[in-house]
């Protein structure tokens, strides 16, 4: 999938909320199109996603059907795609999929499988004690799970620069 596409799928989202065919909330993706495709090259489609509710991107990704994603969507399920083949998972809850990924890894080794866990989630939550306690288990045990961290400097559609106070002149 191409960043182009990436971007009207998105770009199609939006208005068909708009339109009033989305009843339940959506939150989408932009700006981080060029590294999550970079990203995804090294993920098999075997390998475990997990994502947030910001998880378009990564679904189309990792092979899931535009049409079965914008059906889910329609759905009302746009905070919990989830699919078997690719293996894919989605949580609204901030960090709950953490303990899913080390869960999924710790399987994945004790069966030998050769496979990987991908957890994708926002900035905000790598804040969270669940998720270093998560990283923490994941390298003493050695598991086959990585952890993506990503920034796109909103809070949903809030800059996050006013969230937490910091002027335009001043960096992290």
């Amino acid at each position: 999938m191409t960043k182009q596409q990436l971007i009207e799928f998105e770009q199609e989202v939006a208005r068909r909320y708009e339109a009033g065919e989305i009843h339940s909330p959506v939150h989408l993706s932009s700006g981080n199109e060029d590294v999550l495709i970079n990203i995804f090259k090294d993920i098999s489609r075997n390998d475990f996603v997990l994502s947030t509710w910001r998880s378009h991107y990564h679904a189309l990704l990792h092979d899931i059907p535009p049409d079965e994603l914008m059906r889910q969507i329609i759905a009302g399920k746009s905070m919990s795609v989830n699919s078997v083949d690719p293996p894919f998972y989605t949580s609204s809850i901030a960090g709950g999929i953490l303990p899913i990924a080390v869960g999924l890894g710790m399987g994945i080794k004790r069966k030998g499988e050769d496979r990987k866990v991908w957890c994708f989630i926002g900035d905000a939550t790598s804040l969270t004690g669940i998720f270093h306690e998560s990283v923490r288990y994941a390298w003493n045990f050695n598991l086959p799970v990585t952890f993506v961290v990503e920034d796109n400097g909103l809070s949903v559609k809030t800059d996050v620069r006013k969230v937490y106070g910091i002027s335009e002149n001043r960096s992290w």
